[in-house]
């Protein structure tokens, strides 16, 4: 019977006890496997499990949506801090990197999914065409429900674990409409049923208008910029950097002041060194830009050198939606 309902979910999985770059066995218990959703399972997505390190029958549960959208869940399992390797980029040599373990992980303290999504993501895939161009927020949601619930079935002794879904970035958009999905499953009394506690956020992506503006206040907490500036930029700019009126040169001049501050720094990780594809002209003067924190492919008035080490992050999310990823 088992076997007959894991064939109907269109889930496989495997054990994996060693990977390249990190030399011996993985001492913590991996899990990776596909899971169907959608009609006919058309839509295989791709998981990494690890299971806790502490008392994995009574630790939470936590599903993570890396953001982007399409960031594999391998770039947040290895470089934020979230799963139990990180790469070691001391003795990588390269383009093979080598792994080590992580002694701050999550996994320390809780089961944790790490799932490529949405579809596309990563290593899951779809079986038609048209899973890929008839995708939005709204059905990738539902597929990153439909895949918990399967999931769950296949691995009933977390029925009972407080459940966490959990986010960066544009996920701060996906995981809310998850943890509806799940409380309306739970409300209809649909199998099974989820021991649903929270959700956890990181640098969310929600009003991009807002997220924008608060770029300002961000640098200013961090001691990017100084109390002077801050106050002077508050006062003259009355709150607003995005629709710059070009006529208020007392504004401009402390945008242009403020962009000079944060010259070089990594929008996305800020103690990391700037990196980008592309090395992109600083522009005569450091003249403001009203459209510098537009959703354009671009970097704008930064001028980044071209470093190629191991340990430059460069992602379509830092390069298109660097107005989100503060922190």
């Amino acid at each position: 019977m088992l076997l007959v309902l894991l064939t109907n979910y269109g889930a496989s999985q495997t054990m994996v006890k060693n990977l390249p770059g990190f030399s011996g066995d993985l001492p913590f218990k991996l899990e990776t496997g596909y899971v169907g959703v959608g009609g006919m399972n058309d839509v295989q997505l791709f998981y990494y499990f690890f299971e806790s390190e502490g008392s994995p029958e009574y630790d939470p549960l936590v599903l993570w949506l890396t953001g982007g959208p399409g960031c594999s869940a391998f770039s947040a399992l290895v470089y934020e801090n979230l799963g139990p390797l990180s790469l070691d980029f001391s003795h990588s040599v390269g383009n093979k990197p080598k792994l080590k373990l992580n002694p701050y992980s999550w996994t320390k303290v809780a089961n944790i999914i790490f799932l490529d999504a949405p579809v596309g993501t990563g290593f899951s895939y779809t079986k038609n065409w048209e899973g890929y161009t008839n995708l939005n927020d709204t059905i990738s949601a539902a597929q990153a429900y439909e895949f918990l619930r399967k999931w769950l079935m296949d691995h009933p002794k977390f029925y009972n674990n407080p459940l966490y879904i959990a986010g960066d970035s544009y996920s701060g958009i996906i995981v809310p409409m998850v943890v509806q999905e799940i409380s309306d499953g739970n409300q209809d009394e649909l199998v099974p049923p989820m021991n649903l506690k929270g959700y956890v956020l990181g640098n969310p992506g929600t009003d991009e208008k807002k997220n924008n503006n608060y770029q300002v206040l961000f640098a200013y907490l961090k001691a990017l910029i100084s109390d002077e500036l801050y106050q002077s930029m508050k006062k003259n700019c009355k709150g607003e950097y995005i629709n710059v009126d070009l006529n208020n040169t007392l504004c401009v001049e402390d945008l242009e002041l403020y962009n000079e501050c944060i010259e070089g720094i990594q929008i996305v990780q800020i103690l990391e060194p700037s990196c980008t594809l592309v090395a992109s002209p600083k522009s005569a003067g450091s003249k403001w830009n009203v459209n510098y924190f537009s959703d354009k492919d671009s970097i704008n008035l930064l001028s980044f050198p071209q470093l190629p080490r191991p340990w430059c992050r460069v992602s379509l999310s830092a390069r298109t939606r660097m107005h989100t990823h503060n922190a």
